[in-house]
């Protein structure tokens, strides 16, 4: 029998890093994918500057050689969490800095 929600104690984590954790990565960009039971995150930083190649049929694309530097692999359940964090996060962020970020699509 599943113990009712509201009548489970409140929990508290107390998390500890080691040492190559706590300095963190740089990432430039992100990718999200998913698999039927997790949404994952890889974090890329580019290697080297960016390149313009030509393909076999003549068409120019940019070439941005990059590395993952850090996977992430969430239950689905708890990337709306993380969406709200962030969001608490990025307005926090413009309220100490006073930069807003610019609307999707510009």
């Amino acid at each position: 029998m599943d113990a009712d929600p509201s009548r489970l104690p409140l929990q508290r984590f107390d998390v500890e890093m080691t040492t190559e954790v706590e300095v963190g990565l740089h990432a430039d960009f992100v990718s999200l994918w998913h698999t039927p039971d997790s949404i994952v995150l890889d974090f890329a930083a580019l290697r080297r500057p960016p390149y313009v190649e030509v393909d076999s049929d003549g068409t120019q694309v940019a070439v941005a050689p990059t590395r993952v530097v850090a996977r992430l692999r969430l239950p689905p359940g708890q990337v709306w969490d993380l969406m709200r964090a962030l969001e608490k996060e990025l307005t926090a962020y413009e309220d100490e800095t006073g930069q807003k970020m610019p609307p999707p699509g510009e």
